[in-house]
């Protein structure tokens, strides 16, 4: 714990806990960086096998060597290489044979294995951290808005009071969002492609030696489950990493939306939720009583840290020429934003599990609204009764209503009551209780939650 203390990013010593710390370093430290690119190294030698280039008894070896090979015998050939690869590359040679040395990354270049690396790491970690994550809080989202399908309360506009809609519409409104995202993760990681061509793209050294080398490519690639970019230079293009990362920096722009909307239901004058607070939990260091919605803000806060951050990934789009090493430092910094992610992701669902959601509150602010809200409702029916500008003497009464009755005034208008008494009964049922005002909401909520809970199989 104390050399936690020591290091420099916030991520490290404090966001990246113990459950969420070892999802995630099996994908994105820098061990599973050095980890991923031995990997392809060996998958590399299987294909040579596998096409005759090399001896297939030198297969295994590479992969039991590839194995041994940790992040600290790496970093110290490194000190001596000053560069990355070629240090990996002679820690390999180093744990093989004679007769395996010669083939160890053969005809390849630095990127071949850098970018097809973190391709397959980016897509584990989506499939084995990522999406369960973001499914378990889009689950917990759908049973929140089906429990409040009916929970009444008023819509806000503006910041302001608009028209009653129920507690479990507007959850919908994420369980959709979420949803798209879900879908766009995935779709996105499984476009994330590898390369195995060379310098600069058109196979030179391995055209030396293997007569058909986009299918030495394939086949390397086959063997990671990945494939290969139709066109790359030195490096795989860079649109599908942007369009990746785009997805994961959108998500928490939904659940940066989702915690200000919480954050904001939680105002003293508003009360309508409340995330959990524990018994010894101090809200504020001079006032005993605070109790701040601190797991709301801190999502908001990480995706105010990492939505700059996509400005980067687009800069590195570009590439002089063949390749450029522009991009050598800025994209060592991904991993942090799919943990960042993830890390959303998990605080979301966890603050959402605890809610305790004011239904009461929610009733009481609606009726507070109750004297103006029915101001709607009341110009379309008298529209409909013929009166051609409605919506403008309905505005003129509200304006002068103050605390009044809207619908009091209305009938006591002699202009309006000619057109409310051919309204229906039960119409104007609706301008006495306004909370029976909204709509399709709980059957549009039904729909939405039925629609992703098929779509994602939850």
């Amino acid at each position: 714990m104390a050399d936690s203390f020591k290091l420099i990013s916030p991520l490290d010593f404090r966001y990246a806990k113990r459950e969420l710390k070892e999802k995630a370093m099996r994908y994105l430290s820098e061990e599973a960086k050095i980890r991923y690119e031995l990997e392809v190294e060996a998958a590399y030698i299987k294909a040579l096998a596998e096409m005759h280039i090399c001896p297939k008894e030198i297969v295994k070896e590479v992969e039991q060597a590839s194995k041994s090979i940790t992040a600290e015998h790496v970093q110290k050939e490194e000190e001596k290489t000053r560069h990355e690869t070629k240090a990996l590359v002679n820690c390999l040679k180093a744990s093989v044979s004679e007769r395996a040395k010669p083939f160890i990354h053969l005809g390849l270049t630095s990127c071949d294995v850098i970018d097809t690396a973190n391709a397959l790491r980016y897509k584990h970690f989506v499939t084995e951290a990522l999406i369960p994550e973001l499914r378990a809080l889009e689950k917990l989202l759908i049973e929140l808005a089906l429990r409040h399908k009916a929970t009444v309360q008023i819509g806000r506009t503006h910041g302001q009071h608009a028209e009653p809609i129920t507690f479990g519409f507007a959850l919908a409104e994420y369980v959709h969002r979420l949803g798209t995202r879900i879908v766009e993760i995935e779709s996105k990681s499984n476009a994330l492609h590898g390369k195995i061509s060379g310098c600069v793209g058109a196979y030179n050294a391995i055209a030396l030696f293997c007569r058909d080398a986009e299918k030495l490519e394939e086949l390397t690639l086959k063997f990671l489950g990945l494939k290969p970019a139709r066109y790359s230079t030195q490096i795989v293009p860079r649109e599908p990493l942007t369009d990746f990362v785009h997805a994961l920096i959108s998500t928490m722009g939904v659940l940066a939306n989702l915690a200000d909307d919480f954050r904001h239901l939680q105002r003293s004058e508003i009360a309508e939720v409340a995330e959990f607070f524990a018994s010894e939990q101090v809200g504020s260091s001079t006032m005993p009583h605070k109790r701040n919605p601190v797991a709301f803000e801190n999502i908001k806060s990480f995706w105010k840290a990492f939505a700059p951050r996509m400005l980067t990934v687009y800069m590195d789009q570009i590439s002089e020429h063949q390749r450029d090493l522009t991009n050598s430092a800025s994209e060592r910094f991904i991993p942090e934003i799919l943990f960042a992610c993830l890390y959303a992701s998990h605080r979301t669902k966890n603050a959402l599990a605890k809610l305790y959601v004011d239904e009461e509150a929610m009733l009481r602010n609606l009726k507070s609204a109750s004297n103006k809200i029915v101001a709607e409702p009341l110009y379309i029916l008298l529209a409909l009764q013929g009166m051609p500008n409605a919506h403008e003497e309905i505005r003129r009464l509200a304006l002068r209503a103050g605390n009044e009755s809207l619908l009091e005034l209305a009938l006591k208008d002699k202009l309006l009551k000619k057109y409310l008494d051919n309204i229906p009964e039960e119409k104007l049922a609706l301008l006495r209780e306004p909370s029976r005002y909204t709509g399709f909401a709980e059957r549009k909520t039904e729909k939405i939650c039925g629609y992703w809970k098929k779509k994602l199989g939850l």
